[in-house]
């Protein structure tokens, strides 16, 4: 097969490794597929963002015409799919593409979102049945509805693609018309609340953020969600110089933490407030150890586990009470807390190793991973220690067999070599595990002591 249809088959098939090889051989990016149409449109009709990213990169045009009028931008905008949208725009679009072009991009994406994604399918395909409809949860890609009728396949993100093309083409929406997109869609991760979320955090002038934080009244809590979504994002990636507006916004988050009555919101602030230090954490995490929503008690929690400075006896002792909560995804926060973060030296206090010792045994899985990270990162060499990592060999999660082998290995124990052979192949971890390295620096410490 010659290099064209090496690409060819290799976009059809969405194997980017073999598409990247066969441009950097000199196939041309912009190659015509079966239909008689450029691969880049072939990638975007089977919502392959990866493959598409590639193409772009690569060289495609993105807005070559074609036949029917369109381009493949324009195409990856009708998929209502954020996440292509973002691998086929590219570059300084606001730069490459005309005034015009622009202004076509953001009307198609605003009558789709207006119109909505059914209506729309059923405009252009006249089928009347009703939609086939399943959620999309992409870890690298969409978290979204997707709806299927008539033949064609839509995915219900068009709110986000607008609120993201807006953005690159330097249009700045008011607050209201952000938030309306963003309200319905209000489940976790969905891509049209996320954007919406994301693009307001970027936006730092004083008049918005007055807007933002007057939704901390709100009477509906998710609009309060939604403002601690939006600062989250406000301070993920802050510069030096902008040191005093994080200051400003955790004494926000402070104060908004000790007042607000809902659960779900509730942790939603504590969750971005543990991101920042601040001096009341301990006492704000303190007041909440015992609330009556688990995912409260959980963010509490990390409250009171501040990693720049040592646990307080208090907060010691609220996390021992809560060894034997009746929720996981609190027992798993302990387990996470008690990591040996705190001491130089790695060093576990007695009742936090006999605690990690209990959680190593829960029910949970989760529970039992995040214990076993937090032992394993200890430099706890007691017999009890010992036997548990011994004891996770036999668990069927292969994740926790190689955590307990690295744990011995890293402790130089004479078990290494046949605890990793327990593990098994290796082959489903991220070749950047840093616990795949463990055996070699084993047998070479063995082997430096022998000499």
């Amino acid at each position: 097969m010659d290099l064209a249809g090496r690409l060819v088959s290799a976009v059809i098939a969405g194997d980017t490794d073999t598409v990247r090889t066969c441009l950097e051989q000199g196939a041309a990016p912009d190659t015509l597929g079966s239909e008689g149409l450029p691969l880049l449109c072939t990638a975007v009709a089977r919502l392959d963002h990866l493959t598409a990213a590639v193409l772009v990169d690569g060289g495609a045009d993105q807005d070559r015409e074609l036949p029917d009028g369109g381009t493949p931008l324009l195409q990856a905008v009708d998929t209502g799919s954020p996440t292509l949208v973002s691998a086929v725009l590219g570059n300084a679009p606001r730069l490459r593409l005309p005034e015009a072009s622009r202004r076509e991009l953001l009307d198609l994406t605003r009558h789709w979102h207006e119109t909505g994604v059914v209506e729309e399918l059923r405009r252009r395909t006249g089928a009347a049945e009703p939609p086939a409809k399943r959620q999309i949860d992409d870890p690298h890609g969409d978290t979204i509805e997707e709806f299927s009728l008539g033949g064609r396949t839509v995915r219900n993100g068009h709110g986000a693609i607008l609120t993201h093309l807006e953005w690159e083409f330097g249009v700045f929406p008011p607050l209201d018309e952000l938030m309306a997109r963003a309200i319905p869609h209000s489940q976790e991760g969905d891509s049209n609340w996320f954007a919406a979320a994301f693009y307001l955090g970027q936006r730092r002038s004083p008049g918005m953020w007055s807007e933002l934080t007057s939704l901390r009244q709100h009477p509906d809590p998710v609009y309060r969600r939604f403002l601690a979504q939006v600062i989250w994002h406000r301070n993920l990636y802050v510069p030096v110089d902008r040191a005093p507006d994080v200051a400003q916004d955790v004494d926000f988050l402070a104060s908004w933490a000790q007042e607000e009555p809902d659960g779900q919101v509730l942790a939603a602030v504590l969750d971005v407030y543990t991101d920042h230090g601040h001096p009341e954490q301990e006492a704000i995490g303190l007041r909440y150890i015992g609330h009556s929503d688990p995912s409260v008690r959980s963010e509490a929690v990390f409250c009171v586990s501040r990693e720049r400075t040592a646990r307080s006896d208090a907060a010691t002792s609220a996390l021992l009470g809560l060894v034997h909560d009746a929720e996981p995804e609190v027992r798993a926060s302990v387990a996470q807390a008690f990591a040996p973060r705190f001491t130089p030296d790695n060093r576990l206090e007695p009742a936090i190793r006999d605690a990690l010792l209990l959680l190593i045994r829960d029910d949970s899985l989760w529970v039992r991973r995040h214990a076993a990270e937090s032992l394993a990162g200890s430099d706890d060499r007691t017999t009890p220690t010992l036997d548990a990592f011994l004891a996770l060999l036999d668990e069927e999660d292969k994740d926790l067999r190689l955590e307990a082998a690295w744990a011995l290995a890293r402790r130089g124990d004479p078990r290494t070599e046949e605890a990793y052979e327990r593990v098994g192949s290796l082959d489903a971890f991220s070749e950047h595990d840093h616990r795949l390295f463990a055996p070699w620096r084993y047998r070479t410490s063995n082997q430096t002591d022998q000499a």
